[in-house]
């Protein structure tokens, strides 16, 4: 199944960078995202990024668990993101963490992708499926 949105991020919060030598920083931020379309629902996103002396090369790795409605029924799950940028060249793989769905989202399982659209707006297509917990 396929579920298509958008969403709105808020509140990027960025703590002080936990390591910074050689122009290479590590740093950690959390951000919320309201979810409308076939998804609705909030998350909490929290991301370890890592940047470097190239503008466009960097990187960042992050938790995000997602409560609400997803076509109808109710629950929570987490995604994990990975994400590089390598002198501008982009890859981005968000998965939803095995058996972390609650509610009737138990068995949760899929992949999700992200556009950002030039005026800055973000939507989502999001292949899932249910299957029975823990198959």
């Amino acid at each position: 199944m396929t579920a298509k949105g958008t969403f709105d991020t808020a509140g990027w919060d960025a703590k002080p960078p936990f390591d910074d030598r050689d122009g290479v920083t590590l740093g950690l931020v959390t951000m919320s995202k309201t979810f409308h379309g076939d998804l609705t629902g909030t998350s909490v996103v929290t991301m370890m990024v890592a940047t470097t002396p190239v503008e466009d090369s960097r990187s960042y790795v992050a938790l995000e668990r997602i409560e609400g409605s997803l076509d109808g029924r109710s629950g929570s799950f987490v995604v994990q993101h990975n994400a590089v940028s390598d002198a501008g060249e982009q890859s981005l793989r968000i998965s939803v963490v095995p058996d972390s769905a609650t509610g009737e989202l138990r068995g949760l399982r899929g992949e999700m992708d992200v556009i950002i659209a030039p005026d800055g707006g973000h939507s989502y297509t999001f292949d899932y499926r249910l299957s029975a917990p823990g198959s």
